[in-house]
């Protein structure tokens, strides 16, 4: 958790770039804008090849990877709470998601819109009353978590280095800073200057790593539970179990249903997007659909470390091209946050003009002169 924290903060820097950059370099689409990694790579660095390369790396990433993990961990959570079989699980799961991506999307979005900040609140409230429980253990809850941070021990898997490394993997799968997912929805926004939105999704990446996840941790630490060997999901429900009864553990598998599906179906949508960046066929996006429905059911019934290690995988590749592209464009985030400075010191409610970066006004066609 200590590493995950120092990830958020890195990656708040990243995600004000990348989501800025999405805004900067977004196309008028169909009734909305779009934007992301691939269009300010094509765009900003003039590499199509570079550009392809992100799509399909998102592409797999988010629809195949990603969307095993949640319904992994929708799977284990209705398993320990209601004894559900994995298979009839993954079965329905892989239905609704695909009678979902074939034209329910408006209903999902709505559903989720109102239920998914209730739990995510009730979660919150939770996490708050189990701490406040065990307001006796909290110092020597902090103090596990930095001390273990750079010893580590045979309990919490041994080693600076391993807690360094599932940090990173945790926080950048949890708050997605620097992967290149999150520009995707930020350039579909209607801001007045790039640097608004940057600024949303750099608050977005504290609040999921240093709110959500710390939620979490304290209430496995304070429950002491972490050393049977039991992980994923199932360790939250046992650490909850522990504190207020069942009931806890059947709030989690219910809230992880909401959370997850949700997340499988956004997950979806952002492969759909950059296929079309790619080359726009409705037979790929069949094909697509049916690989995203059966990975949903194979990570239902698949390993806990499987799904991981390929999400893993796919989420390295796809932050390292992604990385170097802000790295490349990332000077004109930086021209852009002292253009928002300014214009703020002065009074102002920030607007951005394609002459504040004049050598590249014929690439952001969307931003008045």
């Amino acid at each position: 958790i200590f590493w995950m924290w120092i990830i958020a903060l890195l990656g708040s820097a990243s995600a004000f770039v990348e989501s800025t950059l999405a805004q900067l370099y977004k196309v008028k689409g169909k009734g909305s804008f779009m934007g992301g990694p691939a269009y300010y790579i094509q765009n900003g660095i003039g590499r199509r090849w570079f550009a392809i390369l992100f799509a399909v790396l998102i592409t797999f990433t988010f629809g195949i990877a990603y969307n095993s993990v949640q319904s992994n961990t929708i799977s284990a959570a209705l398993k320990v709470s209601f004894g559900f079989s994995p298979v009839v699980v993954g079965i329905i799961l892989a239905v609704m998601t695909l009678l979902i991506i074939c034209g329910g999307i408006q209903r999902i979005s709505k559903f989720s819109q109102i239920v998914v900040p209730i739990m995510a609140l009730l979660y919150i409230a939770l996490a708050l009353a189990i701490v406040v429980m065990n307001i006796d253990k909290i110092p020597h809850v902090l103090d596990m978590i930095f001390t273990e941070a750079f010893t580590g021990s045979a309990a919490l898997g041994g080693g600076m280095g391993m807690a360094l490394m599932m940090g990173i993997k945790r926080g950048l799968f949890s708050n997605e800073a620097g992967q290149g997912s999150a520009p995707n929805v930020a350039a579909t926004a209607s801001v007045s200057h790039p640097v608004k939105q940057g600024l949303i999704q750099s608050f977005a990446v504290f609040t999921d790593t240093i709110l959500i996840c710390s939620c979490t941790a304290f209430i496995i630490l304070c429950s002491g539970i972490f050393e049977n060997g039991a992980s994923g999901i199932e360790l939250t429900q046992m650490a909850l179990e522990s504190e207020v009864g069942q009931i806890g553990s059947t709030f989690v598998a219910i809230a992880v249903f909401f959370f997850a599906f949700t997340s499988i179906v956004s997950n979806y949508y952002y492969g759909e997007t950059n296929l079309h960046f790619i080359y726009k066929s409705r037979t790929l996006i069949v094909i697509y659909r049916l690989c995203v429905g059966a990975m949903v059911l194979i990570g239902a019934v698949s390993p806990l470390d499987f799904v991981w290690a390929l999400a893993d995988l796919s989420m390295g590749l796809m932050t390292l091209v992604n990385i170097v592209a802000i790295l490349i464009l990332g000077k004109y985030a930086m021209i852009l946050l002292k253009d928002y400075d300014s214009q703020r010191t002065r009074g102002y409610n920030p607007q951005y003009h394609t002459s504040t970066i004049p050598q590249i006004a014929s690439e952001t066609p969307c931003w008045p002169k």
